[in-house]
């Protein structure tokens, strides 16, 4: 198959990540950590480095700000050969970054700055920004709100353009109202266990992933964290498991997920395939720190997911 071409727009994060916290100093005590350092994040920039890393050809649109995080945000992208031109400078507002301080058993508490990515709009994207993809996934839809996703997400299916969404915020009705006006042209629906059951109030996760469809989307592909993930669509339900690996930071766990599904699905069509491809990615970032962590390609992560042992 031809490589691909995809795009995706919305949120993009510089990660700053504090690993061995074992609790926060009281006044201004100090304390040592086992490492510092930095990634590319966010539900479109996190999920276009893995997409880039999996083979596609990416280009990735949203806003930072003019400081020294949006510069360093840009050349990690392009570091991992993601095409950054679409990143349109928000003057008035910093990059949006997190601190995560990562505790030994992998939970990552995190401070956020949401910065430009709230300054993003339909207009900034260029005229042609949809011209010669294969597929458009948008990473935070509730930013752009939903009859504005819904805009350019139909315009993307008017010419043969797979389509997808993740969703950053916690789910609740609120925002599912919010988002109602994107699901209609969506392909996959990719949120989290979490979402769903916020979305819908539901703790059955294919009947709240059913209820989803009832709001447009062609297929809901769910993490359920060490469970794995489900896909449901209005023909079928498929289970997969999550892979056993030694967990070191979930972050970028979603967004390893969401890239390896929908490069599994555009290349292969089959939704079991997609999903366990999208677990193998997530189990490769799982093992290290940050969205970029792992040393992986598509063929090595597909050997992966024919022979690592699953939970």
């Amino acid at each position: 198959m031809a490589e691909l071409t995809i795009a995706t727009v919305g949120i993009h994060v510089l990660d700053v990540h504090v690993v061995g916290i074992e609790s926060i100093p009281t006044g201004s005590d100090g304390a040592l950590v086992e490492s510092i350092g930095f990634s590319p994040a966010g539900t479109a920039g996190g999920t276009a480095v893995v997409l880039s890393r999996l083979g596609a050809r990416v280009r990735t649109h949203g806003a930072i700000g003019a400081d020294p995080l949006g510069q360093t945000l840009t050349a990690l992208l392009a570091g991992y050969g993601v095409d950054t031109r679409g990143l349109i400078t928000a003057a008035s507002a910093q990059t949006s970054g997190s601190v995560i301080p990562v505790r030994p058993n992998g939970d990552r508490p995190a401070w956020h700055c949401v910065g430009a990515n709230a300054a993003f709009t339909l207009a900034d994207l260029a005229p042609d920004a949809l011209d010669g993809i294969d597929h458009l996934h948008i990473g935070g839809p509730e930013f752009l709100g939903g009859e504005a996703a819904g805009k350019l997400l139909a315009a993307a299916r008017e010419r043969g353009i797979g389509t997808s969404i993740d969703i950053l915020a916690p789910g609740d009705p609120g925002l599912l109202q919010w988002i109602a006006g994107a699901l209609p042209h969506t392909d996959f629906l990719l949120p989290n266990d979490e979402q769903v059951r916020g979305f819908t109030g539901t703790d059955d996760l294919e009947a709240g992933a059913r209820a989803l469809l009832g709001h447009g989307v062609g297929g809901v592909a769910l993490t359920r964290g060490a469970a794995g993930a489900l896909v449901v669509t209005p023909e079928h339900t498929v289970a997969v498991p999550a892979f056993a690996v030694d967990v070191v930071d979930t972050t970028g766990c979603g967004d390893a997920f969401s890239a390896g599904f929908v490069t599994g699905w555009l290349k292969y069509r089959d939704l079991g395939r997609a999903a366990r491809l999208g677990c193998a990615v997530a189990a490769q970032v799982a093992q290290g720190v940050g969205t970029g962590a792992g040393d992986y390609d598509l063929a090595r992560v597909g050997e992966f997911a024919a022979a690592a042992p699953t939970r």
